[in-house]
């Protein structure tokens, strides 16, 4: 096997069953080539951000390991363009930002890699397609301010401390809930490795690990 590079993929939605498409999602992040899930973080239910008139999110976390690219740069562009391509697969619709979602993938981590390229066409979400022209940044440059994505990082890789950052996963975390309402963020179910599927929050083991 080649080398390899550990992604942190942020998941969401809130149209339909949202925790049976994010489940669905992680089968198809797994179905990359050369790609294995590694962990999946709790399921949480989230308060919307910007756009308050809508259903509540259900987020995940999930770590994939994949083949390194030639580059760090082509790496995670190779991959932004996976994530869009499932996106558009599960019937992701052109809405405002910040408004509700079929399913939306995020590259928050590439590894102990920062990166700043020109997003591909196929790299374009719905809205930036529409906008122009953007930057795929890496590490998400909106992360650290999102507890909806904090929270289940946090469960699969607490200690990471991002490229650029001056604080772990958890301390960013910590932080951010901290400044937000009790009620933001609520963990509701936990990955079941040997089902593939959501099973209810509860006793026992929290984020989900890929079987040996």
């Amino acid at each position: 096997m080649g080398e390899q590079v550990r992604a942190v993929i942020g998941l969401g939605a809130n149209v339909g069953d949202a925790p049976g498409t994010i489940a669905r999602a992680i089968h198809a992040l797994g179905a990359l080539p050369g790609a294995t899930v590694v962990a999946v973080s709790r399921l949480y239910a989230t308060v919307p951000v910007g756009v308050t008139d809508q259903p509540e999110f259900c987020n995940a976390v999930a770590l994939v390991d994949l083949p390194a690219g030639p580059d760090p740069e082509a790496g995670a562009v190779a991959l932004l363009v996976a994530l869009k391509g499932i996106e558009r697969r599960f019937g992701r619709r052109r809405r405002g930002r910040w408004g509700p979602r079929e399913i939306d993938l995020d590259l928050e981590a590439y590894g102990t890699h920062a990166v700043a390229v020109p997003r591909p066409p196929r790299g374009m979400s719905t809205r930036s397609a529409v906008a122009g022209g953007a930057l795929l940044i890496v590490p998400h440059e909106s992360a650290r301010q999102r507890l909806f994505v904090l929270a289940p990082w946090a469960d699969v890789a607490p200690d990471q401390e991002p490229p650029g950052w001056d604080e772990t996963v958890v301390q960013a975390r910590d932080r951010r809930a901290r400044a937000e309402p009790a009620d933001a963020v609520r963990a509701i179910g936990r990955w079941d490795a040997d089902t593939g599927e959501w099973a209810p929050d509860g006793p026992g083991p929290g984020p989900g690990r890929a079987r040996p």
